[in-house]
């Protein structure tokens, strides 16, 4: 009989049996990743474009990402649309930085089908001039009801003064769409797009024929030489105020240049990351939300690049408590410089980090992104399992270094609009 009033015991973790998908080889600089073990008739294809916003001119990047499914000579959007919803499918464009991620999610039997429609859409747009102006009416509107919002500001200065005289840093302004031509968005797209597929994933378990031909097809578009991305970062320190005249709400951004994967401490700090403001108990929202009342919610975030990354503090506070809040982030920054983390801290952060760790394995998708946010930087599952030891190992006297190492407040980035 089952023991209902006793707690099952708790159980170490101690490795995560990770599978790794199948790799083909499209082209030279573009892998083809097939995850298999699917136990469903679900399925996700993913396009990776060297097409980020730091690529070509600025703003174009944005614009071609919206409008990749526009129309072509056959087919206008509308159509498009209802072709992939006659299948059950639906996709997401996500452009960042250094890529643009489209993803088409369907039932795996439907997943050639939409793999066809993407085919013919990709190669057969024109940019029609009337949804290039309905875009960019659209675009300089959205830019127009962002720039009241002290959130979005701040996150604008933060990146301008982070990545300062590189493309990273580069912001749209509303003149600019009005300088937009139809030739820059074909000049982007045949360049970036049709000759700048960095990688396929597929998840799903799929016939082996289907995924040869959504393979062989996908190589027309193939990346013909090795990208390159800019990596000498040095944010600007100190102190930068937008005022925004009757605004009740101030937005902080606090932070600096950081490191990728590929860095020595980046397990550590990510740790170290953590106790400061990455979950919900961190010592951040205890003081800052819960003791003093700021702010509904304040985090801190490691975030990567292909060649670099970020550490960045980000909340939103009242404008009358705005200083007393920035002194509050020192503080325990400070803390974490001078004193050791408690053990029973640390426990509980150890538990956290390793279930979170366990949760993000939980099934073909989570391990497939598992597994790409290591390739990204040429590194494997063999991560994670390093990532456990330092979760497991680390001490109070490592994150304390790593605090005075680089926590340093006068190297940071601090932005406050409001």
């Amino acid at each position: 009989m089952i023991k209902r009033k006793n707690a099952p015991s708790l159980q170490a973790i101690e490795k995560i049996n990770f599978i790794s998908p199948v790799k083909i080889q499209l082209g030279e600089h573009t892998p083809f990743f097939w995850m298999k073990e699917v136990p469903n008739e679900t399925a996700r294809l993913d396009f990776i474009f060297h097409a980020g916003t730091t690529r070509g001119s600025n703003l174009i990047s944005s614009l071609v990402a919206g409008l990749l499914f526009s129309g072509t000579n056959k087919k206008t959007a509308t159509d498009i649309h209802n072709e992939l919803d006659d299948l059950g499918a639906f996709f997401d464009v996500g452009l960042g930085h250094e890529s643009v991620l489209v993803s088409f999610y369907a039932l795996k039997k439907n997943i050639l089908a939409v793999f066809k429609i993407f085919e013919d859409a990709l190669e057969h747009v024109n940019f029609p001039q009337n949804e290039i102006d309905e875009l960019i009416t659209d675009r300089k509107q959205k830019l127009k009801i962002n720039c009241e919002k002290v959130g979005f500001l701040a996150q604008r200065e933060f990146q301008k003064n982070l990545f300062h005289g590189t493309n990273y840093a580069r912001q749209t302004e509303l003149e600019d769409y009005d300088t937009v031509r139809r030739e820059e968005i074909i000049e982007y797209f045949s360049k970036n797009y049709k000759n700048g597929l960095r990688k396929v994933v597929l998840v799903g378990a799929l016939d082996e024929v289907q995924v040869t031909e959504i393979a062989e097809k996908s190589k027309k578009w193939c990346l013909h030489e090795e990208p390159l991305f800019e990596n000498n970062f040095k944010n600007n320190k100190g102190v930068f105020q937008l005022k925004k005249k009757d605004a009740v709400q101030s937005a902080v951004r606090i932070g600096k240049t950081l490191f990728n994967k590929n860095n020595s401490d980046f397990l550590g700090f990510s740790i170290l990351n953590t106790i400061l403001g990455d979950y919900f108990g961190s010592r951040l929202m205890k003081n800052i939300r819960e003791d003093k009342g700021y702010t509904y919610g304040i985090s801190s975030t490691e975030a990567e690049l292909a060649k670099s990354g970020y550490f960045m503090i980000g909340t939103e506070v009242g404008s009358a408590q705005k200083d007393l809040a920035i002194q509050e982030i020192k503080n325990e920054i400070e803390r974490l410089q001078k004193d050791l983390v408690p053990d029973e801290e640390l426990e509980l952060v150890r538990n956290y980090l390793l279930g979170q760790l366990l949760k993000s394995a939980d099934g073909p998708y989570a391990m497939t992104d598992l597994f790409l946010s290591v390739d990204a930087y040429d590194l494997d599952f063999s991560f994670y399992e390093n990532y456990i030891q330092k979760v497991k190992n680390i001490d109070a006297e490592e994150l304390r270094a790593l605090a005075v190492k680089y926590l340093a407040w006068d190297s940071m980035t601090i932005v406050i609009a409001g």
